[in-house]
């Protein structure tokens, strides 16, 4: 258990202590922006490029993996969407950003740094993978659920682009193509290109964890919304438990790239749902407190998932 609280607690220091500076030291929340930039368009695209490029080409060509761990996400999704239309009689676009809560976890900031500490290197493909075409399936929903709640304007052609702009460009799957490529024809970058790669990757998870902790003192809580009693449970148990079921009756996997998909499906809700709430003027006071709440409590129940991982008592595969 020494071993576990030595890799959890330093981690989710990182975010208290971005928690505490933003607490003590009084910025706008502008600030951020650059420290955002830096994160997203250059230190994690590196980390998974850097990782990606160096993975075998055969493992990345796991679609049965891939479609396994999103359906699973999807279903989660689903359930938290039908209890908030159906039990709580919510709006279709407030029901939509529930189910985000749910089912979208914080696989950008403290997914991609906290696998590779608890799992190491073999962790960074399924890392890669489950982000890339989570996101792509996330950009996708969110705002085809809200053009048919009245939330996006626009011709759908329009709205298709748009759509489509936001897949190809964004820099996290634009790095995994290029790191995807790289692994095709093992491409070695010149060293000093790789020594900056090797700086940017170093700084991702740091820079994001303290940056997480900034966000969500930015955001403090302000009262907790009823649907906390279902999105809680579904997104830190049910979520990691359906991946653990699906992966191990599909079967087949390497026990690492089980053990990483349970690992971000147990993650808290990702700060971008509340983007995404405040993007459409949608349940963003409640996604703000779901996230912090759903993060708090991950301390938790993350620190008890890699206690029963490493302690053997998950196994990697119920069916083998």
């Amino acid at each position: 258990m020494a071993e576990i609280s030595g890799l959890v607690l330093p981690f989710f220091g990182l975010i208290f202590l971005g928690y505490l500076t933003a607490r003590l030291v009084r910025q706008p929340a502008d600030a951020m922006g650059w420290l955002n930039t830096f994160i997203i368009y250059l230190a994690l695209p590196a980390l998974f490029f850097k990782l990606v490029s160096t993975t075998p080409f055969e493992q990345l060509a796991r679609f049965d993996f891939v479609l396994s761990s999103v359906c699973t996400t999807y279903l989660v999704f689903g359930l938290v969407f039908c209890a908030g239309r159906f039990l709580r009689r919510n709006s279709l676009a407030e029901s939509t950003v529930q189910g985000l809560a749910g089912a979208y976890g914080n696989i950008g900031y403290m997914g991609p740094g906290l696998a590779l500490l608890a799992l190491g290197e073999p962790a960074a493909v399924p890392v890669a993978l489950i982000f890339c075409f989570e996101n792509v399936l996330h950009f996708i929903v969110a705002p085809a659920m809200m053009a048919l709640a009245g939330g996006e304007k626009g011709a759908p052609g329009a709205l298709a682009l748009q759509i489509a702009r936001k897949i190809v460009l964004h820099p996290f799957i634009l790095s995994t193509l290029a790191g995807v490529i790289g692994a095709y024809f093992a491409v070695q970058p010149p060293l000093p290109a790789q020594r900056l790669i090797d700086y940017l990757a170093q700084a991702a998870a740091p820079c994001a964890l303290f940056a997480m902790g900034v966000t969500l003192a930015l955001r403090p809580l302000k009262r907790v919304p009823a649907e906390i009693f279902y999105i809680v449970p579904a997104k830190l148990l049910l979520h990691p438990v359906l991946m653990y079921l699906v992966l191990s009756f599909v079967g087949n996997f390497d026990p690492v790239w089980i053990k990483t998909a349970v690992l971000l499906a147990a993650l808290p809700t990702a700060t971008n749902v509340f983007v995404i709430g405040q993007q459409y003027g949608v349940w963003q006071e409640r996604a703000s407190a779901t996230i912090l709440i759903t993060t708090m409590l991950s301390v938790a129940s993350v620190t008890l998932l890699l206690y029963l991982m490493g302690a053997g008592l998950l196994p990697a595969d119920l069916f083998p």
